[in-house]
């Protein structure tokens, strides 16, 4: 058994980090329950192309082991803490680095209102003040670091929070939908014609390509990624996890009972996927499908859960089953290399997790402001039980099989 000790949700925006310095300094307070016997801090940190200062970090006043840079962009790294110098209530962490220009390491960042356990020094640690954090000195936030302890449990997951069928955003989602996909009359067919219509309505494009993240909004990404403009007419990131956005919202509009699922070959991979589930009702389950590469598989004739997919192997070549979508995305070659080798190796299926809401229009302030622009980082998402001891532990809710498997309430 163990708990997370977290003050932010995980809604980062790489783009507007903390950039440390030997001056800039970041401190972070966490309050714990009482001293723990083993402890494990984490940190979403980001090291400049170049740099070859480590990150320091210290607990209460001690210098703990300091981290060395790696893979570029941002990433979680773990760091064993001394239980002798765990506190019972309040613990600072600290963490700096030895750059004179901001030009070493990045810390992340949630701006908004918060617990105010994040402040900010910009002289050497002399003073320290929470008002304006992040590299622009923008707003208060949370620094994204976390600690577990083996002492107690995470809570228990919650329910699945679907999106509604009859409101407005759901109405003139519907009227979007062409008539084909109205048309079909059995689940699968409809199923199939919607995400050939999803994969078809925009150009995939990734933050290699883009900056400025697309909300999870489903009008905003279909009108967005139709005209290759967003947000101060800047081309924007609409990519796997927008495609999947736009298909379950879809799917609620019409009365399907649809989910948002998260892929990832490891915790800090970089063969993440964002695809969804759809429950058949006739059969009691949940079925794997792609509204990106408008893909499904199938054993046979019958379609495939997630759980099914892993057990076919690292070959899914023959269980592939491309709708008209697959030829439009596969133009770009970039797409057809992550096709064969990520997708039809099945290297993307190794880690799963569910985003327990599809209310986007209705709730946004609970959608992430970048997912996939960096190493997964929210609490909100649902992993696999056995994902906490295979290098997930900085997330809170784990779900066993029966969660995964239960039909929607």
């Amino acid at each position: 058994m163990s708990r997370l000790y977290s003050t932010e949700s995980g809604f980062v925006i790489p783009t507007m980090g903390e950039e440390l310095t030997l001056r800039r300094r970041a401190r972070k307070i966490l309050e714990l329950p009482k001293t723990a016997r083993d402890g494990r801090l984490f940190v979403l940190a980001d090291s400049h192309p170049g740099n070859t200062r480590p990150l320091r970090i210290s607990l209460n006043g001690t210098d703990l082991e300091p981290v060395h840079p790696g893979q570029l962009g941002y990433r979680w790294f773990e760091t064993r803490l001394p239980a002798a110098d765990l506190r019972s209530g309040a613990n600072l962490i600290e963490l700096w680095t030895e750059a004179e220009a901001m030009d070493g390491w990045a810390l992340g960042v949630e701006f908004g209102p918060g617990p105010s356990g994040s402040s900010l020094s910009v002289d050497g640690g002399r003073t320290w003040s929470g008002d304006r954090i992040g590299h622009l000195h923008l707003a208060p936030g949370e620094y994204l670091v976390r600690i577990r302890l083996s002492e107690d449990r995470d809570p228990a997951p919650p329910a699945f929070v679907p999106g509604a069928r009859d409101d407005e955003a759901a109405e003139a989602l519907r009227r979007r939908l062409p008539a084909e996909v109205l048309a079909a009359g059995d689940p699968i067919g409809r199923i199939r014609r919607l995400a050939t219509w999803t994969s078809t309505s925009w150009r995939y494009r990734n933050d290699h390509e883009a900056a400025q993240y697309g909300p999870w909004d489903p009008l905003t990404i279909l009108a967005w990624g139709a005209t290759g403009r967003g947000h101060y007419d800047q081309s924007p990131v609409v990519m796997c996890v927008h495609y999947s956005v736009v298909f379950v919202a879809a799917c609620a509009a019409l009365g399907i009972a649809a989910r948002p699922a998260v892929f990832s070959d490891e915790v800090n991979g970089q063969l993440g996927h964002f695809a969804a589930e759809v429950w058949l009702e006739q059969e009691r389950r949940w079925i794997f499908i792609d509204p990106n590469e408008d893909a499904m598989f199938h054993d046979g004739d019958r379609p495939m859960s997630v759980e099914e997919i892993r057990a076919a192997g690292s070959d899914l070549t023959s269980h592939v089953r491309w709708g008209p979508g697959h030829t439009f995305q596969a133009r770009r070659p970039q797409m057809r290399r992550w096709i064969q080798d990520v997708l039809l190796r099945g290297l993307c299926f190794r880690h799963r997790g569910v985003w327990p809401r599809s209310d986007f229009a209705a709730r946004p302030e609970l959608t992430p402001p970048a997912h996939g622009c960096a190493a997964y980082s929210e609490l909100d998402i649902v992993w696999e039980a056995g994902d906490l001891e295979h290098g997930f532990a900085m997330f809170r809710w784990f779900a066993d099989p029966d969660w995964f498997k239960a039909p929607p309430a």
